[in-house]
């Protein structure tokens, strides 16, 4: 069966699709679903969305994340407990169907700022909808080890909220430097003087 590469992209989106729902098996089965709002989870289902409905925006939003929520689950997840079968196809899993995707939808100079704002609406979601102990997003307590820096979370919060910002924005331009727009070639090709 021969299919079109726009029908390709679109099949692609059932791989991280997979992956949130094996996370959303996981976290039934210990009876903690509050922890499907991390943002790589939710990144997950996005970059799924994007891909089935041919949506650039999602895509970019999504693949922006899935850098530092790599690094994030690398250090907080795998270093503490070790690698759980679903957790890595959620993480490495999503970072190769991003990298596959942009290849095609590439990243542009403003997502950063959109993935910015999704994740503040993310977090401003879990506060209100997740329990305090799992503090998803960091959306309830400072995260541990932390504590002595920041002596309210609120501190913490706009610490958090500008690291978050630079994150983001670092995560774009290194998708934007491997795979720009078109408007984005033009723009750097025009300012070294290439016509």
């Amino acid at each position: 069966m021969n299919f079109s590469p726009r029908n390709q992209m679109r099949l692609l989106g059932i791989l991280p699709l997979l992956f949130f729902l094996g996370q959303g098996v996981h976290y039934w089965r210990i009876d903690q679903l509050g922890h499907m709002l991390w943002m790589c989870n939710v990144g997950n289902l996005v970059l799924a969305l994007g891909l089935f409905f041919e949506q650039p925006l999602l895509v970019r939003v999504a693949a922006i994340w899935t850098i530092p929520g790599l690094i994030i689950w690398f250090f907080y997840v795998v270093l503490a407990w070790g690698v759980f079968f679903t957790s890595t196809l959620a993480h490495v899993g999503g970072i190769a169907v991003a990298a596959v995707a942009l290849k095609t939808y590439r990243m542009d100079r403003n997502s950063w700022r959109y993935a910015f704002g999704w994740s503040l609406l993310v977090q401003l979601v879990s506060r209100f909808v997740t329990a305090p102990e799992l503090n998803v997003n960091l959306a309830h307590s400072v995260q541990p080890g932390f504590e002595r820096t920041f002596s309210s979370y609120w501190m913490f919060w706009l610490a958090l909220t500008i690291a978050t910002a630079v994150c983001v924005w670092l995560s774009g331009l290194l998708w934007r430097a491997l795979w720009p727009t078109v408007e984005s070639s033009r723009t750097a090709a025009t300012s070294v003087g290439v016509r």
